[in-house]
């Protein structure tokens, strides 16, 4: 089996905010600008924070705890993308 290279490569900051807008514009049925404030604007809630949370994890096979789960990081899609360009990157930490 041989894997396509587009599977191997993490997705650039641009693909990583398009993908969070396109996420965000189907569950909103909204366009939503980068650097809009998602809470302040009424656009989303904090339950919606927690749908926000397992969709990043998910799709971009991160883990999001402890201070990262603080509202500011998910209040823009500017934010969001700085989070997971962030945890996807840093080394694994040993719990052991």
């Amino acid at each position: 089996m041989t894997t396509k290279p587009e599977e191997t490569l993490q997705p650039s900051a641009d693909a990583v905010r398009s993908q969070i807008g396109d996420f965000l514009r189907e569950r909103i049925k909204t366009e939503v600008a980068a650097d809009r404030d998602l809470f302040a604007s009424g656009l989303v809630n904090s339950m919606f924070a927690m749908e926000l949370v397992v969709h990043l994890e998910q799709r971009y096979g991160i883990a999001i705890l402890g201070e990262d789960l603080k509202l500011d990081n998910f209040r823009t899609v500017e934010r969001m993308t700085s989070l997971v360009l962030r945890l996807r990157d840093a080394p694994v930490a040993d719990h052991a």
